[in-house]
């Protein structure tokens, strides 16, 4: 053991009160700021860090536990990687919900299930095995089974994803954040308009789906707006598949085979997007997410703002927790605007 480390061992272990007395503020005072930051003012809260970090006070967490009665422990589902270009998304959106939960004093716990009644399978393990915090969701779709499961039995949750129903009620029912996937696939089209493509198609995934046909009417919308006479023609510079880059290249060569064939394409998905790229014919692209595979072949993208997703996820579960019990619950919607990112591999008409 270093001269340092031996130091550090042979020093009193800090305790509530030591940090109190150093900072001189009660006991109370201390735990509000790390427990409830809220209730104490800007100036005692920096003197109170400062003490703590000056004496190397850890609170004990098991003791910490019992006093507020959580674990600090939030859950998520680690969806499976169904594509290696579009899987980095939710890797960058875990990162930084990891990150930021972290610095609130959480962990994020990660499990895995099959499908919607698997995991909420392992919520219902979870609260018993691990008295876990609350839940993040994500891929909601309309009807989710889950957001009703754990609104039934008033377990705290965020949603990462709108809840896709066309009840107003519904949207207002729980808390979530979601990106504005029409105004990304808008300002893509409004883009390769301006730049002097007038006929600008549109590669997308099957109707049906809350995410899809999020994507798909920013660009419809901006076509209808800005073609006017050539609106109806519109229809035949689309068309909807699965994901992948094999499918962006079938769908661009399709497309490129039909009369009066797009010169440029708006595409729901990088892979399709790289895919329609390496199809021929001299397409311009512009993909959805932002992936480094984009990046890397200089394809345009829309890129969504993940690391404020994930912040938000935490502050609106966080203030969740935070509630009053037996108080409602409150809810938030937070609807981000994601941007566009320009690279040389899209050039004008």
């Amino acid at each position: 053991m270093g001269t340092l480390d031996r130091a550090e061992h042979d020093r009193p272990r800090a305790t509530l009160a030591s940090v109190a007395a150093l900072a001189q503020v009660s006991p109370q005072t201390v735990s509000n700021v790390l427990n409830a930051p809220h209730l104490v003012r800007a100036d005692t809260t920096a003197r109170v860090r400062e003490a703590i970090d000056e004496l190397g006070y850890r609170p004990l967490a098991a003791a910490r536990q019992m006093r507020t009665r959580r674990s600090r422990i939030i859950g998520l589902r680690l969806e499976p990687l169904r594509d290696g270009i579009n899987g980095v998304v939710l890797d960058r959106f875990l990162h930084a919900l990891t990150e930021e939960a972290q610095s609130g004093g959480y962990r994020v716990m990660l499990f895995t299930a099959h499908d919607d009644a698997d995991e909420i399978a392992q919520y219902g393990e979870l609260l018993v095995t691990t008295s876990i915090d609350g839940f993040v969701l994500t891929g909601t779709h309309h009807d989710d089974p889950r957001t009703t499961w754990l609104t039934e039995r008033a377990v705290p949750f965020v949603a990462f994803g709108r809840p896709w129903s066309d009840d107003p009620r519904a949207a207002r029912g729980h808390s979530w954040v979601d990106v504005d996937g029409a105004s990304g696939t808008r300002a893509a089209t409004e883009h390769l308009l301006a730049e002097g493509h007038r006929r600008v198609g549109y590669l997308g995934w099957p109707a049906g789906k809350g995410v899809a046909d999020d994507r798909r009417r920013g660009w419809r919308e901006a076509v209808d707006q800005h073609l006017g006479d050539l609106r109806a023609a519109a229809d035949a510079w689309e068309i909807r598949s699965e994901d992948g880059v094999a499918a962006g290249i079938s769908g661009a060569r399709a497309l490129l085979g039909r009369p009066n064939p797009p010169t440029a394409l708006v595409c729901a998905s990088d892979s399709l997007a790289i895919g329609a790229a390496a199809a021929g014919g001299g397409l311009t692209v512009i993909g959805f997410d932002d992936t480094p595979a984009a990046a890397a072949m200089g394809i345009s993208s829309v890129a969504q703002p993940l690391v404020e997703a994930a912040r938000n996820c935490f502050a609106l579960l966080h203030e969740r927790l935070d509630a009053p019990d037996g108080a409602p619950p409150p809810t938030a919607q937070r609807l981000l605007a994601p941007d566009l990112v320009l690279r040389a591999g899209t050039p004008p008409a």
